[in-house]
């Protein structure tokens, strides 16, 4: 931003209230009675620029959304930020095979089958798939009861994602 739009946002509000005040008010009582109503806007201004310079304030988190591109450049952000590895796939949409009962008399051949996990599959899978990188896996990973958790990804990810849509994060 230029210095002209920052300018008009820096506001002395003491200032202000002494220079909108007929001359005719200006007593010591009627400034220091101005400024003490005053006060909790001057906290406010000066919260919203906290938060508006903080590096993950509200404008970061305004400029990113639940698109893949945004999403990736978060993540890379956040989590990879030299190598920016991180990547987003679309989910795997497997069709479900049939296997036959013995009452319905069909062949026993069925071909070659792999068996998959069950959100590998179009109707109970995931939507994406958020790829990391080993080195980031292991110092973000969390264990717990045999399976791997990655608890600030899945927040950050939680956060952006579109309601309804069901991810997995894969470490390769």
């Amino acid at each position: 931003m230029s210095n002209n739009t920052k300018r008009w946002q820096n506001i002395d509000f003491e200032k202000l209230v002494g220079l909108l005040l007929p001359t005719f008010l200006r007593k010591r009582k009627m400034l220091a009675w101005l400024r003490m109503w005053v006060a909790p806007l001057k906290s406010l201004h000066y919260d919203f620029f906290q938060k508006r310079n903080a590096l993950n304030g509200d404008l970061y988190r305004l400029a990113h959304n639940g698109q893949v591109c945004y999403l990736r450049k978060m993540l890379n952000d956040n989590f990879d930020p030299e190598k920016r590895r991180i990547r987003i796939l679309d989910g795997n949409k497997f069709r479900r095979k049939y296997i036959y009962t013995r009452g319905e008399n069909k062949p026993i051949y069925l071909g070659k089958m792999y068996l998959r996990g069950r959100s590998d599959y179009a109707d109970t899978g995931v939507d994406f798939i958020v790829e990391i990188p080993k080195e980031v896996s292991e110092l973000h990973r969390t264990e717990q009861n045999g399976a791997e958790r990655f608890y600030a990804i899945e927040a950050y990810v939680d956060f952006y994602r579109l309601a309804g849509k069901r991810y997995k994060i894969v470490s390769n």
